[in-house]
């Protein structure tokens, strides 16, 4: 492996890669991968049409990669409620969703190291991007999901050949389930293990390669457990740290207001847990109740002199159907960032002629029965 070592942030203890391990050996603290140098467009593997082109910046350069071409999405200049924006089509992924790009790298660490079946609890994105590139890199998956969760989440993870076992109850209720089981086979928990971040954090090499090597202005993102916005905090620091840009990107958090964690404790001022009122929401990829990052994700947003937005469930609703009848079909989750992005901009937020890329997270085929019903109801 590299000179990178897990890092427990609460405490600054650190371990080695190896021995596999996901979270620290007390407590259960989640970690980080210790701070890199990031690198320089020099190091850019320019004949890799993936996330693997920036190899070099990931502390695993000698491990077989795989990978079915994730990443590399499209960024496209399209107005958004006639506001200028950038969109980063990251529903364009093997599995449809920008869960592929942890999962391509996490799963490939893990079969570097000799782990050959995995454990993930997931309401349907992250779940599918495991049971596939478990299935790619020849390793058994169980997935654990919500009973709520989209039918086309669940059949993908099915077809993958993965066991996937519906959980009585809520969100949390999935995660508590997978902790206690995570005893007998590996958790290769997208929202516990620190090299998922590791891949999220291409996203930011990405946008910085794609707009001519620098950084835009801002970045509104979907946020339940806040896989993102760490990522993106990550990569931009990277390239800081590299020399090849100035200033930090803004990140802004979009949640529901159903279940809005992360929102709450930034908005209250601290980066701890504070009592917020949890309902259901059709943004059921950001239904996370209990983000274990929670102190992480407001301090990067504090640290990127970002911020959060929360959305009624009709404003989700509107831009899920906005979008698509813009062309761009992506699920409710995703279109959070829209609903975000136009609200930032008419408080005065993020300037109008602002270089703001909003990312469309996953693709409106993971929720069709909930996007007909949208649509029958706005009939």
């Amino acid at each position: 492996m590299s000179g990178a070592r897990y890092l427990d942030p609460a405490t600054g203890d650190s371990w080695p890669l190896d021995p596999p391990r996901w979270a620290s050996p007390a407590g259960r603290r989640p970690l980080l991968v210790s701070p890199m140098a990031g690198i320089g467009r020099c190091e850019i593997e320019t004949a890799t049409r993936s996330l693997w082109r920036y190899r070099a910046a990931l502390p695993l350069p000698e491990v077989a990669p795989i990978t079915m071409g994730e990443g590399m999405t499209p960024l496209i200049e399209r107005p958004l409620y006639g506001l200028p924006a950038l969109v980063k089509c990251e529903w364009v992924m093997p599995t449809g969703s920008f869960k592929d790009r942890g999962a391509s790298v996490m799963l490939s660490l893990l079969r570097a190291q000799g782990i050959e079946a995995v454990l993930e609890d997931s309401s349907g994105n992250g779940g599918a991007a495991v049971a596939a590139y478990a299935a790619a890199g020849g390793m058994a998956a169980t997935i654990l999901a919500p009973a709520a969760t989209s039918p086309a989440k669940l059949v993908a993870m099915q077809a993958a050949g993965a066991r996937v076992e519906q959980v009585p109850g809520d969100r949390q209720a999935t995660a508590e389930a997978a902790l206690a089981r995570a005893e007998t086979i590996f958790y290769a928990s997208h929202n516990w293990h620190p090299f998922f971040l590791q891949g999220t954090k291409t996203l930011a090499y990405e946008l910085w390669e794609q707009l001519g090597f620098r950084a835009p202005d801002n970045v509104i993102v979907p946020c339940g457990a806040g896989s993102n916005v760490l990522g993106l905090a990550i990569g931009f620091g990277e390239l800081m740290r590299a020399g090849e840009i100035a200033v930090r990107p803004r990140i802004f958090a979009v949640q529901p207001a159903n279940c809005a964690p992360i929102a709450a404790a930034f908005l209250a001022g601290t980066d701890r847990r504070v009592p917020v009122p949890i309902a259901p929401t059709i943004a059921e990829g950001t239904a996370i109740a209990v983000p274990i990052r929670l102190s992480s994700v407001v301090r990067a947003l504090r640290e990127s002199a970002g911020g959060v937005i929360r959305l009624t469930e009709a404003e989700i609703a509107e831009a899920t159907l906005d979008l698509a009848r813009a062309g761009l079909y992506v699920e409710p989750t995703a279109a959070q960032a829209a609903a975000g992005f136009r609200r930032l901009v008419e408080a005065g937020s993020i300037a109008r002629g602002a270089a703001s890329v909003v990312v469309l997270t996953g693709s409106g085929l993971k929720a069709g029965q909930r996007i007909g019903e949208l649509v029958a109801g706005a009939g």
